[in-house]
């Protein structure tokens, strides 16, 4: 952090995730710690290659501001990844209640007797953030995978789905277990209906015999075969069940 009368500029290095053919952005904050109101200015040695938002404006006395450098979408990478682009942010108190619209290029200018602070930034190339490795298969039975708390205190995509999908995991083992009781219920019931329709027509068979057996002395042979033909479905419907 460049501390100085006027505000306070964090971070003091603009670092820069460099890849190739993509626009990328870091921030700047502007910490105002005077009861003043602060005009400032920001000017790189590249303009052409970087878009600042705002690259002027007002701190209010007590409060801060956030800039917005966006270097432009490079085509070619340097051979050692090293930038000589530089930032000059310069700051100078301006007048109660000024805006954006009262700010002169003479605010700046030491010569007119103005106080006015310089604080000079150079350029970072990093590497960019690393994509989130895939999830392992095949691991230990019995084991679940864990998720890592990232710097920040916050769980990365990848393990987050990590976690959903080991409590998916231990979910389904209960989902199983509710639809075999269910399976089972419902045979048990088919089994109890089936011995009931068996002793119905077990009865009914007993009743037909004795009244054949009062009007006629007998049962026709077929009638006894169809009788034994329904008992054989049923007994072996009864051992499906």
């Amino acid at each position: 952090m460049s501390t100085g009368d006027l505000l306070n500029i964090e971070p003091q290095e603009l670092q820069f995730p460099f890849e190739l053919r993509k626009q990328i952005s870091c921030s700047l904050q502007l910490l105002n710690k005077t009861d003043n109101y602060v005009a400032f200015k920001v000017k790189t040695t590249n303009p052409k290659k970087y878009c600042v938002r705002p690259n002027t404006g007002i701190v209010l006395p007590r409060s801060a501001c956030d800039v917005v450098v966006t270097m432009q979408a490079q085509k070619e990478a340097p051979s050692d990844m090293q930038c000589k682009d530089k930032f000059l942010l310069q700051s100078a108190v301006a007048s109660p209640g000024a805006t954006v619209k009262d700010i002169t290029p003479e605010m700046f200018n030491k010569e007119t007797g103005n106080q006015v602070e310089e604080c000079k930034l150079r350029v970072l190339y990093v590497a960019p953030p690393r994509p989130p490795s895939p999830v392992q298969e095949g691991s230990e039975e019995g084991s679940s995978p864990r998720a890592s708390v990232s710097d920040n205190g916050n769980l990365n995509a990848s393990e987050y789905t990590a976690v959903s999908r080991s409590h998916a995991d231990r979910l389904e083992p209960q989902d199983h277990s509710s639809e075999a009781r269910a399976l089972i219920s419902k045979l048990t019931e088919e089994k109890n209906s089936t011995i009931q329709q068996n002793s119905k027509l077990q009865q009914e068979l007993e009743l037909l015999r004795r009244e054949a057996s009062r009007s006629r002395g007998g049962i026709p042979i077929m009638y006894v075969v169809i009788i034994g033909l329904i008992g054989i479905i049923l007994g072996y419907l009864l051992k499906k069940a």
